[in-house]
């Protein structure tokens, strides 16, 4: 089902991606779920390859494929280095998910 749903979510995307009402498009944790195979690599490349020049293409989540990587402008790596999860505090909507 999750395999279905991700697929889902690539034709999305594709769509989106052809429409011109689009200025930025944010995929995020796309790279998490190409790492578990959720969707295909081939997939993720045709969006990069088919953005066209006006829009900013956000893929976000670890793991990132060093075809991705060779393929973008704009590679960031973070890296916890205080988090409040450390202190007991639970995850809360619409910060950490």
């Amino acid at each position: 089902m999750d395999i279905d749903f991700a697929q889902l979510a690539i034709n999305k995307a594709h769509e989106i991606l052809t429409d011109s009402d689009y200025d930025i498009v944010i995929l995020d944790e796309i790279n998490v779920a190409l790492e578990w195979n959720l969707i295909k690599l081939e997939d993720v490349l045709d969006l990069i390859k088919i953005k066209p020049s006006k829009v900013e293409l956000v893929l976000t989540g670890r793991y990132a494929h060093p075809k991705i990587i060779e393929l973008a402008d704009y590679v960031t790596e973070m890296r916890e280095v205080k988090h409040p999860y450390t202190k007991g505090v639970k995850s809360r909507d619409g910060i950490e998910h």
